[in-house]
């Protein structure tokens, strides 16, 4: 790859496989599938819809709700208005339009005894055709808006439903979804554009050089353009499925941990070209050194990433394969590409300040007749650092410690929500209307409780055993099943909002009063009573994703340590590494619940945070301690203990850094999104990184191989002896 022919064949071979997957296979962002089922089928809360489905079905369709609200009172000309919006849609359907409710045909008094009890706001649906396709419900409820803004005014519909006049907002089933798709269509460009500027903008600042801004950008660009069409044909075959978050994330982890591996590589072929003047010989020594620790370190992740595969909930799953496959295809990037490419531009790539041997500076300043200043590997901070953490390991030991366990002591305050609404901006359209129907009618109104039970025949006591629930509000008649007459279905209104931690909490309380009910019957068997509606499906979904939390986490540990133990050969420094990313971890979950509910107002964590941020934050923070204890271990081989412990901080001290901002600022553009989870999760893993960078790596990791001596190498050959290895027979220039 480095060689006068090799690195031709490698660029050809690359741009050739990226043209011709781009050109005949379809990119991963037209094959999105946002509305996908996320719990599987064996959930009670799946179970009970698939039989409301089939027993109880709603011929009206999916329905699209209108929410009409005036402070004050709503007016006669409002009603008018709703009478001739449905007068329109009865002369000129919407294309996936189903039932229509006669609402042209009935007079005022008729139709405003819908009206909310305080008299200011009504709702009125539009029923969908189930199974529509999204880009002709997007024109539907476009329609509909034009329609009231052609009736009314364009403040009506757009304006701040705080000032006085007729608001209106379409929410329900298709106002969220078609709300939820146009948040990220609008922000994918958005988050891609930000996200390659902040990078080239942070190497250029880090790094000084234009060139070399751009090389690991070209590189992360190539992955992208193999993993985007490669990851578009399998969600097209249905081999796995890719949602719009998968997608964006994945963006940003390719530009993150894409030009950190390329940095990894670039920064030791820099040191090497300070001390070998041919440009190859330079390259292959950078790739010797750094290209294991760069497979290492995407081998982990990648394998970290997969472990996503063992969860239950939709979402995590969707993240497993387009994650991994992305990391796998930058990592060889970093390895192949990249390498081709500084091959053929050799020290150019760091112009203006390129690095030279002292030789070469010599020459060159006899040549031009002027001083030219020699290039050092490492800056004075990088030096002292390594020499602090060495003098001073108990003191840094216990400062680290403290300050990641002081934040950490943060994580029990957390509260966590899994209501989907509360994902979206609270000035979301569909999101408003939702908080306008929420504040004028009864919230228990807005999502029922669907209790179905098999009778078997007999006469149960459901309805009486719920309403003596003190937070029931109402039982509905029993329904009797379509082709099953034993199945029975009862809706449970709740006398708070169904989405509220304590309405979720609460049914449990409800299945027991079920069981009960069939246990009075003399029925026995399993499986004779299920629970559907939102606030069942928001308990299954937080028992499910709790359920994985306890199923993956501690099987990235295992992965990561396994991958550690076979690398480093140190059973000890694998224990101590595993528990520093743990520290950070929960240091991370501390201090991102503190900014985002402290500073930024949020209620609650999105109840799919911690699983998210531990999985990156493992994999991603092992990262760079693979790298600089792989720097330790090598000096080892010629250095004493202290001594390899301050060149390997000395050494990858600077490209660390630099990787941690990068990583850490392409997390927090995600901070720049539209839904709440990627928010909270750009903003948490950038606080994980930024801690593992300039606390974890550079200090508490050393401080503790310092402090262990020898004993760190444990049951490797390095802790046998702790003979102090002569200077002279290593010094730093002379290594290289």
């Amino acid at each position: 790859m480095t060689s006068i022919r090799g690195r031709w064949v490698t660029l050809i071979i690359w741009v050739v496989l990226t043209a011709v997957l781009s050109m005949t296979l379809p990119n991963v962002n037209s094959v999105e599938d946002n509305s996908s089922q996320l719990l599987d089928d064996q959930v009670m809360s799946v179970k009970a819809q698939k039989i409301i489905k089939e027993e109880f079905p709603n011929e009206n369709g999916m329905p699209l709700l209108i929410v009409w609200e005036r402070s004050g009172g709503l007016e006669k000309d409002d009603y008018n208005t709703i009478k001739q919006l449905y007068v329109e849609l009865t002369k000129h359907p919407l294309k996936e339009m189903g039932d229509l409710p006669p609402f042209s045909k009935l007079p005022i008094q008729a139709l405003a005894k819908g009206t909310s009890k305080d008299g200011e706001a009504i709702i009125t649906p539009i029923f969908i055709h189930n199974g529509a396709d999204q880009d002709v419900l997007k024109a539907d409820v476009q329609a509909v808006k034009d329609k009231i803004k052609q009736l009314t005014n364009k403040e009506t519909v757009e304006g701040d439903v705080s000032t006085p006049g007729l608001h209106v907002r379409l929410t329900g089933p298709v106002g969220i979804s078609v709300d939820a798709v146009s948040l990220f269509s609008k922000a994918d460009l958005t988050l891609l554009f930000s996200t390659v500027l902040l990078v080239l903008i942070l190497l250029i600042v880090l790094y000084r050089s234009p060139i070399l801004a751009i090389v690991p950008l070209i590189a992360v660009v190539f992955a992208y353009g193999l993993a985007g069409p490669i990851l578009g044909a399998m969600a097209k075959n249905g081999w796995i499925t890719v949602d719009a978050q998968a997608v964006s994330i994945m963006t940003v982890l390719l530009f993150g941990a894409g030009t950190d591996y390329c940095l990894f590589l670039v920064s030791k072929y820099r040191e090497n070209l300070l001390y070998e003047e041919n440009k190859i010989t330079a390259l292959q020594k950078a790739l010797k050194h750094s290209g294991g620790a760069v497979a290492m370190s995407a081998l982990t992740v990648v394998l970290g990433l997969l472990t996503l595969l063992l969860a239950r909930y939709g979402s995590y799953i969707h993240f497993a394969v387009p994650f991994s496959l992305a990391v796998l295809i930058m990592g060889l990037t970093a390895l192949t590409f990249l390498p081709a490419v500084l091959s053929l531009l050799g020290r150019s790539a760091f112009w203006p300040f390129i690095p030279r041997t002292k030789e070469m500076t010599q020459k060159l300043s006899e040549a031009k007749k002027r001083p030219i200043k020699q290039r050092k590997a490492h800056g004075a901070f990088s030096q002292h650092l390594g020499e602090w953490v060495t003098n001073r390991p108990w003191q840094i030991l216990v400062g680290s410690v403290v300050i990641l366990g002081i934040l950490a002591l943060m994580t029990p305050n957390i509260k966590y929500t899994y209501g989907l609404l509360d994902s979206f901006p609270k000035d979301m359209p569909s999101r408003v209307g939702y908080s306008m129907i929420e504040k004028h009618f009864a919230s228990g109104d807005l999502a029922p409780v669907q209790v179905i039970v098999d009778t078997e025949g007999k006469t149960l006591s459901v309805s009486e055993r719920l309403k003596d629930l003190p937070f029931i509000e109402s039982v509905s008649e029993a329904q009797s099943g379509t082709h099953h007459k034993n199945l029975v279905r009862y809706d449970v209104v709740l006398n708070q909002n169904p989405y509220s931690t304590e309405m979720v909490n609460a049914i449990p309380e409800i299945k027991d009063q079920v069981r009960l009910a069939l246990k009075d019957a003399g029925i026995t068997t399993k499986d004779h009573y299920w629970i559907g509606g939102e606030t069942s499906e928001l308990y299954d979904t937080e028992q499910i994703t709790q359920r994985d939390q306890t199923v993956i986490m501690p099987t990235v540990i295992a992965i990561i340590a396994l991958l550690l133990l076979l690398y480093l050969r140190s059973i000890i420094a694998m224990v101590y590494l595993i528990l520093s990313v743990l520290l950070s971890y929960f240091a991370a979950l501390g201090l991102g619940w503190v900014i985002l509910h402290h500073l930024m107002g949020a209620n609650a964590l999105q109840g799919l945070i911690p699983l998210y941020a531990f999985v990156f934050l493992v994999a991603l923070g092992e990262d760079y301690n693979i790298f600089m204890m792989s720097s330790i271990w090598k000096h080892r081989k010629t250095h004493s203990i202290k001594e390899s412990i301050r060149k390997g901080v000395t050494e990858t001290s600077s490209v660390i850094t630099s990787c941690g901002l990068i990583l850490a600022a392409t997390f927090a553009v995600l901070a720049t999104m539209p839904m709440e989870v990627l928010l909270q999760f750009g903003i948490v893993t950038a606080i994980g990184v930024l801690l593992d960078t300039f606390i974890v790596r550079p200090l508490l990791v050393p401080s503790i191989t310092a402090i262990l001596g020898r004993w760190a190498f444990w049951p490797g050959k390095w802790w046998k002896t702790d003979a102090t290895i002569a200077e002279s027979k290593g010094s730093f220039e002379t290594d290289q």
